[in-house]
């Protein structure tokens, strides 16, 4: 067994965005050492960065993707730096955002305070002392605290389908290609098909059937607003229809309420009843959704080309399994039918239960009681500050949750501009 010890440093579990820049703010802002885990060979890309496709494009303006919240050019100067269209309002690929994030530790290669270890945690095991941590190989690496940054649960392939991530290997095919799901990895899948040459037909399903928005050619106009927090989602919804209509009627639209909302997002999900929650989720998550991660005016043209040609089609109606060539669905109306399909790809989002589909880390702490599930099951249930609470209802403090692990507490930490803010508090 290899050990590897530290009196005062940080453990940040996850090689992906969330991992390095929660690296990054520890270094910058303290003298602690850091030992960053992560399973991949390359750090900073994880599932949303790892496409090589070009037409995979972020749905963030350049000007907002920068890692540090106190350097909001930073993005936009390493574009420069390399050579590359660094326009504050354009959008690039995500295949470039992740050798920015591959860069982002550049400045500490040599420091010893970091170290960089390539594997997957399997088990931490916190005390009065720190906290140490198993890798699947047998090392262990000991720390004041562990930061869990290991991002979205991914449900396992299923037979007969396709992950959402998986992007290589398209080849054109006259077959029908059936998509569950009609959200951003359906807008990414369907990019990468008709990239390949795919002359057959493609049908995306989902519940209600609907697309993300695209942004407008200029950036939005955001304003200050005082949403209601703590009231019924009914009426927060009355509200943001009202103030949309005073956009429109202003000259402008529906994104600068949108995106003056947004900042608000934890504080009116944290006001919620687990009541209020649940209803958001049932009637207004998907509303929000398409509203709030928008996509760049390119893609969702070459999206309703598609449509308008006839290839993609739009489908409502609910999932119920695969079987060799053929999906099986529900209608709403109630009916069934078999859709036969050389290919289905599952593009069901990242709401999934870490308890069924977390990374064996994740179900190791909620077996050892050190974490819990929300009352939701949206993800592990934490404090507002990131802390993971235990079987027994009590926060421990060793073990913090950064960025779309914090989901059930903060709601809006899938994005960069939200989980740099969190990862530079926790930092501070």
């Amino acid at each position: 067994m290899t050990d590897i010890h530290g009196s005062t440093h940080d453990l940040v579990i996850g090689g992906g965005a969330t991992g390095v820049i929660m690296a990054a703010q520890i270094l910058r802002q303290s003298n602690r050492r850091v030992t960053l885990v992560g399973r991949d060979a390359v750090f900073g890309h994880g599932i949303a960065y790892a496409t090589k496709d070009p037409d995979h494009l972020l749905n963030t303006r350049v000007a907002n993707m920068s890692a540090y919240p106190d350097r909001p050019t930073d993005f936009q100067d390493w574009l420069a730096a390399n050579g590359l269209p660094s326009d504050p309002e354009g959008f690039v690929s995500r295949a470039v955002y992740g050798c920015y994030m591959q860069d982002l530790l550049r400045p500490w290669r040599d420091d010893p305070r970091l170290t960089v270890l390539q594997g997957e945690v399997v088990r931490l095991r916190p005390d009065t002392a720190g906290v140490t941590a198993t890798l699947e190989d047998g090392r262990t690496v000991q720390a004041d605290r562990a930061l869990l940054a290991t991002g979205h649960a991914l449900a396992a392939e299923e037979a007969g389908m396709d992950n959402a991530w998986r992007f290589e290997g398209q080849q054109a095919t006259e077959g029908r290609v059936v998509i569950i799901g009609s959200g951003l990895s359906m807008v990414d899948q369907t990019l990468s098909l008709l990239n390949s040459g795919h002359r057959g037909p493609i049908v995306s399903v989902s519940r209600r059937g609907l697309l993300p928005l695209p942004h407008a050619d200029d950036p939005p106009c955001s304003q200050a607003v005082d949403p209601p927090v703590g009231v019924p989602v009914s009426r927060l919804l009355h509200w943001a229809r009202q103030q949309a209509r005073a956009a429109e009627a202003a000259g402008g639209t529906w994104r600068d309420t949108v995106d003056s909302v947004r900042p608000h997002a934890q504080a009116l999900w944290q006001g919620m009843s687990p009541d209020q929650r649940r209803r958001f989720l049932r009637h207004a998550a998907s509303w929000w959704g398409i509203h709030r991660h928008r996509i760049p005016q390119g893609s969702w043209a070459r999206i309703r080309k598609a449509m308008a040609s006839g290839q993609l089609a739009i489908q409502r109606g609910s999932f119920r399994r695969a079987e060799p060539g053929a999906a099986h669905l529900r209608h709403p109306d109630g009916s069934e039918s078999r859709l036969e399909a050389a290919r289905i790809i599952d593009c069901r989002g990242i709401l999934r239960d870490p308890a069924t589909h977390g990374s064996p880390l994740v179900r190791d702490l909620l077996e050892q009681g050190h974490a819990r599930m929300d009352p939701l099951r949206i993800g592990l249930d934490v404090t507002t500050d990131g802390a993971l609470i235990g079987r027994d209802g009590r926060p421990e403090p060793r073990l913090r949750a950064v960025g779309p692990v914090a989901r059930a507490a903060l709601w809006e930490i899938t994005a960069i501009p939200d989980i740099r803010e969190q990862a530079a508090e926790l930092a501070r």
